[in-house]
């Protein structure tokens, strides 16, 4: 169906064989700041081009989906004969990396094979108005193919608990506590680098909050901006100066050294207790063996709901009917300090917190 589709506009941008770049068509239109800003992330104007030729990133509550092909063979359509590279941009309110790299893929052989783009906008108003779109090589593409939460699924959990080992429960924990992640990955390893970013959410799997990430930002004013109003995110950064913006974020996470940083000002909130340590212990024997990433999801879940649980059954009704719960009746329990202030600090993350 149509609804499921959030669609703002599209674009192209062409490089030519004298290596100059310039968008080609947009509908229904993109701003400079918004041609600006795809640009630099498509990456077409880098010496080196980049390890992947599809990204996604967000900029002012707007997802971007990027596509770069070559288009090297296309001497036999006279308006491709000077083009190299060709990059098709998506702009759209959801996140589903899955559901917009296949549209990428139909609108870009589209043009591939017509170099017009009215080929492309027929496929884009057809998507817009009724949710399909003819696949030249599979059929047709439905937007109602792919669910939102199998996007959210797709991650490597695994993967990065075998990286930081027992450390993953700094990440974790500031998940949790809705802190600020900032992960560093060298522009070679992008691929990474978006695959990171896009699982941590994943640790709150209750939320099913993806808005808070931005997996490839650049350290210019209008991408940082994004990252000084939010009040907690997951960003991706491939610059490694990134570490010494302490200002920025509250974790640091170093994926080539397997590095996992705290700035100062936020040490207080990662004291580790015994829970943590049970946690990191559970996550280190998942990862180990066996399960698979939707398998350590699951189980990551459901000690967080146990946690929540915990919390609920500590929390009284207040005058306007919502649970709440006060430090003193965490401090009647007699837990271990590390604990207590976790505890707390996540009852304040969920909303039922007596100030």
């Amino acid at each position: 169906m149509a609804a499921s589709v959030e669609l703002k506009a599209a674009g192209l941008v062409e490089k030519d064989k004298n290596g100059d770049v310039l968008w080609s068509w947009s509908y229904p239109s993109m701003s400079s700041q918004e041609r600006e800003y795809a640009q630099r992330k498509a990456g077409l104007e880098n010496e080196h081009p980049d390890s992947v030729n599809y990204v996604f990133c967000q900029w002012r509550q707007v997802w971007y989906y990027i596509l770069r092909a070559d288009f090297n063979g296309c001497s036999d359509v006279a308006s491709l004969t000077q083009v190299t590279e060709v990059a098709l941009v998506l702009m759209a309110r959801d996140f589903n990396p899955e559901k917009y790299e296949t549209l990428c893929q139909i609108f870009l052989h589209r043009y591939r094979l017509t170099g017009n783009p009215v080929s492309v906008l027929e496929g884009y108003l057809s998507v817009v108005t009724r949710g399909t779109c003819p696949n030249d090589e599979n059929g047709k593409f439905s937007s109602g193919d792919y669910d939102k939460r199998q996007s959210y699924a797709k991650v490597c959990l695994k993967e990065m608990i075998q990286t930081f080992g027992v450390e993953i429960i700094f990440i974790y924990t500031a998940m949790l506590l809705k802190k600020r992640i900032l992960v560093y990955c060298p522009q070679h390893s992008l691929g990474q680098l978006l695959s990171y970013t896009r699982s941590i959410p994943a640790f709150a799997w209750h939320r099913q909050n993806w808005n808070i990430v931005f997996p490839y930002v650049h350290l210019l004013e209008p991408e940082v901006e994004d990252l000084v109003t939010a009040s907690h995110f997951v960003a991706g950064v491939t610059e490694s100066s990134a570490e010494g913006r302490l200002e920025l974020y509250d974790l640091f996470v170093n994926i080539p050294n397997s590095k996992i940083s705290i700035t100062p000002s936020a040490k207080e909130n990662f004291a580790m207790g015994k829970l943590h340590k049970d946690i990191a212990v559970m996550m280190m024997q998942l990862a180990e063996g066996e399960a698979t990433d939707q398998d350590i999801v699951k189980e990551v879940a459901s000690k967080t709901k146990e946690l929540l649980n915990n919390l609920m059954t500590l929390a009284t009704p207040g005058q306007d009917g919502k649970l709440s719960l006060s430090l003193e009746t965490l401090r009647a329990r007699k837990m271990p300090p590390a604990t207590e202030n976790f505890l707390f600090s996540l009852a304040a993350s969920e909303g039922f917190v007596q100030l």
